[in-house]
């Protein structure tokens, strides 16, 4: 039985948002919360700006755009360093994050007067299914070393009480998803987090003390931003990085609400709200914010797209900000929890990818599709990196910048045939055409 769809502008009854919305919540909260974490500042102001700058996310790209803004990793190393540089500190990266959301809206006006054909040249169907592949699989390992699976500096070594709690959270997700009915079948994540959760209480694996020492209310810690060029230096070249994977994200949440969202609402109207929110949130005193993987995955395994609903999530982020046990309480989850279900939202989007070759029929008889498919793929997953400054271009974003890179080449590859009459690789197709006829 196929799922029932809750499409982009659907908005379903209060009984069923909160608990959908609530979802979207626990998917995105862990990661979100632990940039603030790695930097030391107050995770309350990253949920409050969070919440709202998803809110006007929702309001720029008129509530065509599902997406939820959480925490960017992009920013951890280029910020650290700002911090641990005498006469600097943090308040100087939050100038450096103003600027970085300031010069994602340049790229916005840019898109707006260029429009969106340039994709189409740029990422050819072998190359955007490859990029979309590359999504889940790059997030994949973070899925991994969360469920304990992977030695890591938190897990020196594997714990069956972990790996029997990853699974159990896991199997309540998959099978959930199969065999759950009616509303059931469209919150199998948040079902599946509650089950894992009791299983790591009983393992002994949740630790509550940061719970009680919480207090009940709490003021999410606001402070402003500086601005010195050394910081602003450090801190831009991660743009690239923020832009390339807005665009990833933005390819593949079209693909999974059956959606050209490059077109409409605009891929400026989305990268627009993206940078206005990270700029928003350098100003006050949080981290800059990207649309999320986890969130994404969701979507892509409940069928449930409506903004309602992530817009429900941000405005319950926003009201938990100021209520410091609840908060405590969600990040007490431990990481077994959440890489279970991490694991399969990240394999749905690998899939979504997989499902644009097939939709596409993409052509891997013809090499140019299969060098591209394979060249993207290795980039991003054989952890090689260009050093931009004090930041890693790698993985994903990597992977698209040379896709994109390759897509150029062949385009002109195409043109040159084109003008003296050759023929197209292992095909008679007309080459003047960037995406012919038989992918």
């Amino acid at each position: 039985m196929r799922k029932k769809i809750i499409q982009v502008e659907e908005r379903p009854p209060i009984q069923q948002a909160i608990p959908l919305s609530i979802q979207h919540l626990f998917a995105m909260f862990s990661a979100s919360v632990l940039v603030p974490n790695l930097l030391g500042i107050n995770p309350a102001v990253v949920l409050f700006m969070n919440g709202v700058g998803t809110l006007l996310y929702i309001f720029i790209t008129k509530c065509k755009a599902p997406a939820y803004l959480g925490s960017s990793f992009a920013f951890i190393a280029p910020a650290t360093i700002i911090i641990s540089t005498p006469g600097l500190g943090y308040q100087y990266a939050l100038g450096g994050f103003v600027v970085t959301g300031a010069a994602m809206c340049l790229v916005a006006f840019i898109i707006k007067f260029c429009g969106t054909k340039w994709i189409d040249v740029i990422l050819p169907p072998a190359a955007m299914g490859s990029v979309i592949v590359l999504i889940g699989l790059e997030l994949s390992g973070t899925a991994a070393k969360m469920g304990g699976l992977i030695l890591t500096d938190t897990y020196t070594k594997i714990d069956p009480k972990n790996v029997a709690v990853f699974l159990i959270t896991l199997g309540v997700a998959v099978f959930g998803s199969v065999l759950f009915r009616r509303f059931l079948a469209v919150i199998p994540i948040l079902i599946a987090i509650i089950v894992g959760y009791i299983a790591a209480a009983i393992c002994g694996l949740v630790n509550w003390s940061a719970v009680s020492a919480a207090p009940i209310f709490t003021i999410p810690h606001f402070q402003l931003a500086k601005f010195n060029w050394n910081a602003i230096s450090i801190v831009l070249p991660a743009t690239l990085v923020v832009v390339s994977e807005h665009i990833g994200h933005q390819i593949v949440t079209g693909k999974i609400i059956g959606r050209d969202i490059l077109k409409d609402p605009g891929l400026h109207r989305t990268l627009l709200g993206d940078g206005l929110s990270t700029m928003i949130s350098g100003m006050f005193g949080s981290v800059p914010t990207t649309t999320y993987g986890e969130n994404i995955g969701v979507m892509a395994m409940t069928g449930v797209y409506s903004v309602w609903v992530i817009g429900g999530a941000a405005v319950i982020s926003i009201v938990i900000s100021f209520f410091g046990k609840v908060s405590a309480l969600i990040q007490s989850i431990p990481g077994p929890v959440m890489g279970g279900v991490s694991f399969l939202l990240y394999g749905m989007i690998a899939a979504s990818g997989l499902r644009l070759f097939v939709e596409q029929k993409v052509d891997f008889s013809r090499s140019r599709n299969l060098a591209m498919a394979s060249v993207i793929l290795v980039t991003g997953l054989s952890g090689a990196f260009v050093q931009l400054g004090q930041v890693k271009l790698t993985g994903m974003a990597l992977g698209t910048c040379v896709g994109m890179l390759l897509g150029v080449i062949f385009w002109i590859i195409d043109k040159f045939h084109a003008a003296n009459d050759y023929p197209d690789d292992n095909s008679s197709e007309d080459a003047s055409q960037n995406v012919p006829v038989k992918n």
